[in-house]
């Protein structure tokens, strides 16, 4: 069994919030019980409490126990010009929302992605671009706001990532820097500004994860 604590600092609210996660493997299949601090704060409650049934690369199952709500996942490759086109289908009985992702990886460097919500002319499209192993940038077209994003991540170390990623339609910059160890963990600390009327103080978030074996 696989255990996951979550914890999650917002320096502009000053609030603080945790989620555990348990996971079980089932053959094939894992099983996963996930619960914030929603459920055990002021007694013990159904608020935060999830379960799901994944089996990777080939569908999951959620459900919000407080909402009764399913969400289903379901993944598959095809082959285009021999080429792999990952698809991911995706739908949520609550919202009633479907949603289709594609992504058609052309060499271990370039990759094309799609996202669409069916019924609707919100649809997205990325390309993602490795130069050298290190550095990533990622421009997207939004069709729905008629609006670009930009976004650059570099490997300052082994286990050290640097993001920022640029909105638009918003103008809002966020910046990332996380790092994942077996050792300590994995932590991410996020500053996003708003640059819309100037550059001010940016909201500060920090979140780490730890995993354990039980």
């Amino acid at each position: 069994m696989k255990a996951s604590l979550k914890a999650k600092y917002d320096a502009d609210k000053a609030t603080a919030a945790s989620a555990v996660t348990l996971a079980f493997n089932a053959g094939d299949v894992k099983l996963r019980a996930s619960m914030t601090d929603a459920t055990v704060v002021n007694g013990p409650s159904l608020n935060g409490l999830a379960l799901a049934v994944d089996k990777p690369g080939s569908f999951t199952i959620d459900y919000n126990v407080p909402k009764k709500d399913f969400r289903f996942q379901f993944m598959n490759t095809i082959k285009i010009s021999e080429k792999p086109f990952n698809l991911v289908y995706s739908h949520s009985l609550g919202d009633h929302k479907t949603m289709l992702d594609g992504t058609l990886v052309i060499d271990t460097a370039n990759k094309v992605s799609v996202n669409h919500v069916l019924g609707s002319g919100n649809c997205k499209l990325k390309y993602t671009y490795v130069h050298g192993g290190d550095t990533t940038f990622e421009p997207s077209y939004d069709l729905a706001k008629d609006s670009w994003d930009f976004a650059v991540s570099r490997k300052v170390y082994a286990d050290h990532v640097l993001r920022a990623a640029y909105q638009t339609s918003s103008q809002n910059l966020a910046v990332d820097w996380s790092t994942k160890s077996k050792l300590i963990g994995s932590y991410k600390v996020s500053a996003l500004f708003n640059l819309e009327s100037g550059l001010k103080v940016p909201r500060v978030t920090a979140e780490s994860t730890w995993d354990f074996e039980m």
